[in-house]
């Protein structure tokens, strides 16, 4: 009983300190955002400073949540990020735009998020593209292959199987704390599902730009799949899993990163690509090609990564949208593949076990023949 009373006691304390604040800050009202984000401008008085040192170029920050009371030091972040924000530092011109800030209180202190804006960018038509560059985006990787008029350029296959199963994570623990009656915290949960699935998409799809920049003039091209929450309907445990992938949000980091680098975007019309042979000679359509990560034409016998393939199918049906040479394709040369862990990218495939029977695995770097 005594036990239970202290337990009480601390719980009950603890929300006033979070509702009124401690001692320490005087605010004079009910705080009651204390673990809540919240958003300031950037002046000079109450709000944020940005400035830029032009020894070392850090950027340095000031945030005032009170008169007089600062909070001071510098900027640390992802360099991808850093350098966007010193950029728009140092803009003259006033293309980039720093905006309202907004302070997250994470596990071990608080993190200043900024918006940054450019207004102007200025990207390659779309018909002077030499490389066109077919993306195939599902729920635990993103292929893409590169081909121009006379063959395939490159392939690449990026997984992010971590989100997928971070996702099922979260939603089981919603689950359970649904089951028990212990919804308290879901609201918690659901902020730190959508800081992570932000964080992952975000890295991953730089890494997309990253690698289509080596080509020469290349367009991006992606699948039109605008209407395809209302097509599917698989049941209710694969419509959750399929209506929870972030087609649209990876679709739109990718775009607006490949519009700063000036490349241009565009979609085709998705029926197909994954079950088409890629190869021009064949282009043999039946679902029976297709069997999970594994491709194998039963007409022809070309074995492939299926989201590669798709990758390739997008690809030529574009061309073929622009009337171009479509390339031949009558060999498929060996993809790489990077792995995107939890904590950092693997730029190396990693082990693929033994492959038996012809068959290749999800893992698996190069075309069996």
């Amino acid at each position: 009983m005594k036990n239970t009373t202290q337990r009480l006691v601390a719980k009950a304390t603890t929300a006033l300190e979070e509702y009124y604040g401690d001692e320490e800050h005087d605010y004079g009202r009910p705080n009651n955002n204390v673990r809540e984000p919240f958003p300031i401008r950037m002046n000079h008085q109450e709000g944020y400073d940005l400035s830029l040192d032009g020894d070392t170029n850090d950027i340095h920050f000031r945030v005032s949540a009170l008169k007089y009371k600062h909070v001071r030091g510098v900027l640390e972040g992802s360099p991808d990020h850093v350098e966007q924000l010193q950029t728009a530092l140092q803009d003259e011109d006033s293309e980039w735009r720093v905006g309202t800030a907004e302070v997250v209180p994470v596990d071990n202190g608080h993190e200043l998020h900024v918006n940054v804006t450019r207004t102007t960018a200025d990207v390659a038509p779309k018909e002077d593209a030499q490389t066109v560059v077919g993306v195939d985006i599902n729920e635990d990787c993103v292929a893409l292959a590169a081909l121009d008029a006379n063959d395939i350029t490159d392939s690449v296959v990026i997984d992010y199987t971590r989100i997928k199963e971070r996702r099922h994570e979260f939603f089981t623990m919603r689950k359970r704390m649904q089951q028990n009656g212990q919804t308290a915290f879901e609201t918690v949960l659901q902020d730190r599902e959508k800081r992570y699935v932000h964080d992952r998409l975000h890295k991953v799809s730089h890494d997309v730009v990253e690698w289509v920049s080596q080509f020469e003039n290349p367009i991006i091209v992606f699948e039109d799949l605008t209407d395809i929450r209302e097509d599917i309907e698989y049941g209710t445990r694969m419509n959750r899993r399929l209506h929870s992938l972030p087609f649209a949000k990876l679709r739109s980091y990718i775009t607006y990163k490949a519009a700063w680098e000036g490349i241009p975007s565009d979609t085709v019309d998705p029926a197909y690509t994954s079950q088409e042979c890629p190869r021009t000679e064949c282009e043999h359509r039946a679902r029976s090609n297709r069997r999970g990560k594994r491709f194998k034409c039963v007409e022809c016998g070309c074995q492939d990564h299926a989201d590669r393939g798709a990758g390739i199918s997008i690809a030529k049906k574009w061309m073929s949208k622009q009337d171009r040479n479509v390339p031949l394709l009558k060999t498929l040369p060996g993809f790489g593949q990077v792995r995107r862990g939890a904590s950092r990218r693997v730029d190396r495939p990693t082990a693929t076990p033994s492959l038996a029977g012809g068959h290749q695995t999800e893992s698996g770097t190069g075309v069996l023949r």
